[in-house]
């Protein structure tokens, strides 16, 4: 057993990582499974980045929701939760950016025109903020693999942003 503040020590030396809030454990479970299911929001909103899209489920089909959000539209994701109220959790590197301004992107259900607001080069990975037109602002994490990708995208860029129904982590709101 080991007890460490350091998120990324936990994740790189865990086989299991057990969570507690307020003296309570909240979610056991290994790394990969506590970074891509988390139990809940505030699991979610802990280990590591992650947007965070409130709305209601206005459909239910072939294990898949379409969810109204105000502040993004619809989102359809992968679940099968009978809540009428979720929160859509979806990591920023889940998210594809393409420098097209409502370009379709094919195999991609969720996609939304939006501005870029800033971007900070990071080495490996450039993290990009947007607002999506319909106002929700989301964190973008772009990986750097050429020399000249960091280059490719700038503060009041127009762009077209979607991930898939199955990147989408479904919460109860």
């Amino acid at each position: 057993i080991i007890v460490t503040h350091d998120q990324d020590e936990a994740m790189t030396v865990a086989d299991r990582i057990g969570v507690m809030n307020q003296g309570k454990l909240v979610q056991v479970a290994p790394p990969r499974a506590l970074y891509e299911a988390p139990n809940s929001r505030w699991i979610a909103s802990f280990v590591g980045n992650i947007n965070l899209i409130e709305g209601q489920v206005t459909s239910r089909e072939n294990g898949a929701i379409t969810v109204a959000a105000s502040d993004a539209g619809q989102i359809v994701a992968a679940s099968s939760t009978a809540a009428k109220s979720v929160c859509i959790a979806i990591r920023p590197e889940k998210i594809v950016l393409s420098r097209i301004d409502g370009g379709a992107m094919p195999g991609r259900v969720n996609t939304f025109g939006a501005t870029l607001r800033d971007v900070s080069y990071l080495g490996g990975v450039s993290m990009i903020r947007l607002a999506l037109d319909a106002g929700a602002e989301l964190r973008v994490a772009v990986p750097n693999t050429n020399r000249s990708l960091a280059d490719d995208f700038a503060a009041g860029q127009r762009v077209t942003a979607s991930f898939s129904p199955d990147d989408c982590v479904v919460l109860d709101s």
